[in-house]
């Protein structure tokens, strides 16, 4: 096999290996056993699993949809406020008030400034657009995790195993999160390494554990359309491909009084690891 040049065929291959579930180094065994170069094949593997697209919507000329979580028939779900483009859902009471004050508890003593990911270099930094503190937990860390995670599973029809482990973050008077997408920008160099625990995020949601006393909602500045938060109420929303087209741009507005306590579930195109 040539390995002068990444072909199509390559490309596609690598991402229906990927999309079932192997392994980037499984992969580049498997490459390298058949004839071609290292170079050549971490090449191939970065520009496919740094999110590249692979297909374009002709009519749009954007990259194509992916699939995408969206409520399903969980039992329970409060749906107060629905939008079709973005796509975005609020929902009530989608943690009971005794679950947000457990969480609070818990992810306090953890607390430290809130970082962003810096995708030039593939890690994180503190970033004057968020003045919050937060921290993560690990997928499943504790019972009460696991039983919110199999929650929002349950409700959104996604594996539990496509999601990344609740991030809690706490938001003092004046503190804000200034508007950004949450999808990573494949265009970065320091994108391919995060992609590769587990694809694109493709939805979010933003769970108040606390009621400000003013100001703090969620912002969705494309379409002029904020979220109150409430404790025990959510916030979510999907965005099917890494682009500005999915108006998924949104921001913590700046806790006036009072503080801010958020839970957020990011969930991924496959297993997160």
């Amino acid at each position: 096999m040539s390995d002068s040049q990444v072909t199509p065929d390559l490309r596609r291959w690598i991402a229906e290996q990927s999309a079932v579930g192997h392994k980037p180094e499984t992969l580049l065994a498997s490459m390298l056993a058949s004839g071609w170069s290292a170079p050549a094949a971490e090449q191939a593997l970065d520009e496919v699993l740094r999110g590249r697209p692979l297909a374009v919507d002709q009519t749009t000329g954007l990259p194509a949809p992916v699939p995408v979580p969206d409520l399903s028939a969980g039992a329970g779900a409060q749906v107060l406020a629905t939008m079709l483009n973005p796509r975005v859902v609020v929902l009530g009471s989608m943690l009971s008030h005794d679950e947000c004050d457990e969480l609070v508890a818990l992810a306090r003593p953890k607390l430290a400034r809130s970082e962003t990911l810096e995708l030039t270099t593939g890690s994180n930094a503190v970033h004057e657009a968020r003045t919050s503190h937060g921290m993560f937990f690990a997928r499943e860390e504790n019972p009460l995790c696991a039983r919110i995670e199999r929650r929002i599973a349950d409700w959104f029809g996604w594996p539990l195993e496509n999601g990344e482990g609740l991030q809690v973050l706490h938001y003092g008077p004046g503190a804000e999160y200034k508007p950004h997408y949450d999808y990573f920008d494949p265009a970065q160099p320091g994108t391919a390494p995060v992609l590769r625990r587990g694809g694109q995020r493709v939805a979010s949601l933003v769970m108040y554990l606390n009621t400000p006393t003013r100001g703090g909602g969620t912002v969705f500045p494309d379409v002029h359309f904020e979220v109150a938060p409430v404790k025990g109420n959510a916030v979510f929303f999907s965005y099917d491909r890494a682009h500005p087209a999915t108006r998924s741009l949104h921001g913590g507005s700046p806790v006036i009084e009072g503080e801010k306590w958020v839970a957020t579930k990011w969930l991924r195109e496959r297993r997160f690891e």
